[in-house]
């Protein structure tokens, strides 16, 4: 029997096709692996489209060579621009011989798992789920706004009215919103939904309450009930790859409308530049500028 192949995430088509059998191991991906869980075992080779931030790429890449054996082939590619043109120098810095291949604006590294690989262990612990202690969360590198508050959050939190009732907090993040809400003793329940494995790790951590429901999956194949949620809170997403995709916070808000039932509120923050209004509009029966800064508006939309 042919080993499995390791792979990370969804290479682009014109340049991979994804091997037959591989494990999956994207916490983007609801049905893969959890690659902090994922034992050793006799994989073949490893195929990963490389994330763009460092520590959380690093991490990626170390934790591949931990799981392969020793001369098993590792290709790792990366758009140029969204951290490509630095796969080569991390897998050299773990004592791995690399080819590096520009193609169709990717960069491409080949190398094989190295019989001792040197520097695992710090790009591990660095690209760890870690208590930030300005944060005072959970929190792991490659989640959205792992590291800081966000500024539409802020804007949001603030205009927030103590909430009653049953909820979702979709696209939860870290849980941070969900965590005011729940402040409020009259709600009697709260649905946490992201399509980031880590960030629902993280929540878990961070979210220590009973009515707290964790739902890992993707916000827009959600199978919920319909007019079941007196609220939804919603900072939505509107990068997909790296790159702009207005749609991802429309189809949020399509969400939002069909689960809410006759009256019921949901809160969303959004960039300025984002043209939600529309949508808003054209599914709520009322709308409300709550808020708004330099960069952010909040609304209030009422079903």
């Amino acid at each position: 029997m042919t080993p499995p192949v390791l792979l990370y995430g969804h290479p682009p088509p014109i340049l991979f096709r994804e091997p037959p059998g591989a494990l999956q191991v994207s916490p983007l991906e609801p049905t893969g692996a959890d690659l902090c869980e994922t034992p050793r075992s006799p994989f073949g080779s490893a195929l990963i489209l490389a994330p763009p931030g460092r520590l959380e790429r690093d991490w990626v890449l170390a934790r591949a060579i931990q799981l392969l054996p020793q001369g098993a082939e590792i290709v790792a590619l990366g758009p140029r621009d969204r951290g490509g043109a630095r796969i080569a120098e991390t897998l050299r810095g773990f004592g791995c011989d690399v080819s590096d291949e520009p193609r169709r604006k990717h960069r491409i590294c080949r190398t094989n798992r190295p019989a001792q690989p040197v520097g695992l262990e710090a790009a591990l612990e660095a690209g760890a789920m870690r208590l930030d202690s300005r944060l005072g969360l959970w929190t792991q590198p490659g989640v959205f706004s792992w590291d800081r508050l966000d500024a539409g959050t802020a804007l949001l939190l603030e205009a927030l009215p103590a909430l009653e009732g049953y909820g979702a907090d979709l696209g939860c993040g870290l849980g941070i919103l969900a965590v005011r809400a729940l402040q409020s003793d009259r709600v009697t329940g709260l649905e946490l939904w992201d399509i980031d494995r880590r960030a629902i790790s993280c929540a878990r951590r961070n979210v220590s309450d009973s009515r707290a429901l964790f739902r890992h999956g993707d916000v827009r194949r959600s199978e919920g009930g319909g007019a079941d949620l007196d609220f939804v809170l919603m900072n939505p997403p509107f990068h997909d790859g790296g790159r702009e995709d207005r749609a991802l916070g429309l189809a949020f808000i399509e969400v939002a409308a069909r689960r809410l039932r006759s009256g019921g509120a949901c809160w969303v923050t959004a960039n300025r530049h984002l043209p939600y209004e529309p949508a808003l509009t054209s599914a709520f029966r009322q709308v409300r500028l709550a808020a708004e800064s330099r960069a952010f508006k909040v609304y209030e939309a009422r079903r």
